[in-house]
């Protein structure tokens, strides 16, 4: 029993796993530039972008039963249909070719689904509506208006299968364009067309060129007339114009030396003028120069007088500032000494180590003094001294003990010692001195 369960639970799991591999096999997602119409067994439902059953669905095979698909794929982008080199006729059965081409998009894709299978065909069925159209309205008109009116034929064209389009679920992106129309195989009629224009332009070009050549040489016959009338009566004016000028000219040259007369005249009066004020102001100048002069002489003996007394009164002040000056200077150099005693005094009296270093001094002082003199008194007592301590210096501070009871004792002890060696008692016998023997 255990083993038939765990056999159904692991039947059941393969046929999970390969039921979502095969889903994932059919799964479709439309992209955003198509649109699939996809027919079941009960309905037909568009998938793509912005359609109401969404872009996804699952492509059944349709021999599977009950979820078998099929399915027509249509673009939803622009495309377009060309006519090249298509052999048309004018209202005259005048024969030519055109280029024409023209843009449409699918605006009902399920109309469209119904129409045709796949998005060649539909391109294929659009191409021959497009083509009756065209050759509908170019056999109403005249090849001399074809040419001449092309934009106008392209809307033509557009308004004659928008409503055809409607039954394929199409229409029109933009208005069809006739791009060429020239002339067919073995055909020159456009060639003529062009050449009657051309030699008609040409015409209409020199006959313009000749008027126009005309009307230029007559406006420039009128317009040299009127600049010779317009000479003529510039000259006569001038010459006119001169004759006044030059009698104005006489006038105005009399007048003016009349007029020259009196002026010089009243120049000559102002002169005079002029030259007696001058005289007059040159008196005036002198006089005021000399009192200047008197006034600077009187005012510098002035001042040289005051500047003279000045100087005297300040040399005064001088030798009088200089006698203090030299009197305050005696009195503080007789001053200086006792005021240096003074300031030493007091410095003496307040410093207990400067005392003693005086006191050093003088004590020094003495000590030369004092061994000066003893030198003296050994020079003249001639004696020897024998020094065998550490310096001479020692020696004779030991010699001078010689004059002391100090010395005078040990040099008693030292010659009783001597006496005790055999030696110092042969000295001593020698001189005289018997000494005497130590008690056993």
């Amino acid at each position: 029993m255990l083993l038939n369960m765990m056999s159904i639970s692991l039947i059941t799991s393969v046929f999970v796993v390969a039921t979502v591999i095969i889903s994932l096999m059919f799964r479709r997602v439309v992209s955003t530039n198509m649109v699939h119409i996809v027919q079941s067994r009960r309905k037909t439902l568009p998938y793509g972008t912005g359609q109401s059953a969404g872009n996804v669905y699952y492509q059944w095979p349709s021999w599977v039963p009950f979820f078998g698909v099929t399915v027509i794929a249509l673009p939803v982008s622009n495309f377009d249909i060309s006519l090249k080199d298509y052999e048309a006729y004018d209202k005259d059965r005048v024969p030519f070719m055109v280029d024409v081409v023209a843009f449409f998009r699918i605006n009902d894709t399920a109309r469209a689904a119904q129409r045709v299978s796949s998005i060649e065909e539909l391109k294929a069925q659009l191409q021959q509506i497009v083509q009756g159209a065209v050759r509908k309205v170019l056999a109403s008109a005249l090849i001399d208006t074809i040419m001449l009116e092309r934009a106008q034929f392209g809307s033509q064209f557009t308004e004659e299968v928008r409503d055809q389009l409607k039954e394929w679920g199409t229409e029109p992106v933009k208005s069809m364009e006739l791009m060429d129309i020239r002339d067919g195989h073995g055909s020159k009629v456009i060639s003529n067309i062009m050449a009657k224009k051309t030699s008609h332009i040409e015409m209409e070009s020199r006959t313009e060129v000749a008027k126009n050549m005309k009307n230029a040489e007559t406006a420039e016959i009128e317009a040299r007339q009127v600049v010779d009338v317009r000479t003529q009566e510039s000259l006569e004016a001038v010459a006119r114009r001169t004759a006044e000028k030059d009698q104005a000219v006489g006038v105005a040259q009399q007048q003016s030396r009349q007029e020259v007369l009196k002026q010089e005249k009243v120049t000559q009066e102002r002169d005079m003028e002029v030259k007696r004020v001058q005289q007059v102001k040159a008196a005036e100048i002198t006089k005021d120069q000399q009192i200047v002069v008197a006034e600077q002489g009187k005012q510098t003996t002035i001042i040289k007088a005051d500047g003279d007394l000045e100087a005297k009164r300040k040399e005064a002040m001088g030798v009088e500032v200089l006698g203090e000056a030299k009197a305050a200077a005696e009195k503080a150099m007789q001053l200086a000494p006792v005021q240096a005693q003074i300031t030493l005094a007091k410095e003496i009296g307040s410093n207990a180590g400067y005392q003693q270093y005086l006191a050093m001094i003088e004590a020094i002082k003495a000590y030369l003094e004092v061994g000066s003199k003893q030198a003296e008194a050994l020079q003249k007592a001639d004696v020897k001294v024998i020094a065998n301590t550490g310096s001479p210096i020692t020696g004779v501070s030991n010699v001078m003990d010689l004059f002391t009871s100090r010395g005078g004792t040990e040099l008693s002890a030292m010659i009783e010692a001597f006496a005790q060696t055999p030696l110092g008692k042969a000295a001593l016998t020698t001189i005289g001195i018997k000494p005497e023997e130590n008690p056993k």
